[in-house]
């Protein structure tokens, strides 16, 4: 009995390329936390902006109103009351890459997650990927390649979006804004959802 217990294998040290995977794994999580944090804090000040009160903000962001008002407590009162500008048409770079990954978000929707784009678009929204001039590219590329193969599936909306979005960012805008370039990808992305669905 004892020497049978004695050969049991005990388990071995994670190794170092191990704990580095490991924890490696951990700071994306614990990165996109944080990034998601400050976005919804940003989103605070922009939805305030809009004139929407402290307890709407709480329920649309499921925080409590004193953590709300604690957000708002730490902006000026000028920029809760300049709201933001939402119409589609913008030609600022951030703005252009939301529309994008919203168009590529509704082609891997109707295409059932079989799209070109559908790991990059699920990269993206994991914060996995970040927004850069080669990321940029490379998603406009996968949508290019989705829209020419699906054309019978796709409607007309989603290639006009795509030439519309392509042109703004082969030409960008030298627009200046006061919104931070995630809060104005997150609204765009949503506002390109919901044109490509209306």
């Amino acid at each position: 009995m004892a020497g049978e217990e004695s050969t049991q294998r005990t388990p071995q040290a994670l190794t170092e390329e191990q704990a580095e995977q490991m924890l490696a794994g951990m700071k994306e999580v614990i990165r996109a936390g944080e990034e998601m944090r400050k976005l919804r804090a940003e989103m605070i000040t922009v939805f305030a902006g809009f004139g929407w009160t402290q307890e709407r903000i709480a329920q649309l962001t499921e925080m409590s109103q004193p953590a709300v008002s604690k957000q708002m407590a730490k902006h000026k009162t000028d920029e809760l009351r300049t709201p933001m500008q939402v119409s589609l048409d913008q030609r600022d770079t951030p703005w252009l890459e939301g529309r994008l990954w919203g168009l590529a978000e509704e082609i891997s929707e109707t295409l059932d997650e079989t799209a070109h784009c559908t790991r990059y678009v699920n990269a993206l929204t994991r914060r996995k990927k970040r927004f850069t001039p080669q990321n940029t590219d490379e998603l406009r590329r996968l949508v290019e390649e989705d829209l020419r193969r699906h054309r019978t599936e796709l409607s007309d909306s989603y290639q006009a979006a795509y030439d519309e979005i392509s042109r703004g960012l082969d030409l960008p805008s030298n627009v200046t804004t006061t919104t931070s370039a995630s809060v104005r990808r997150s609204i765009a992305h949503q506002i390109q959802r919901d044109q490509l669905r209306g």
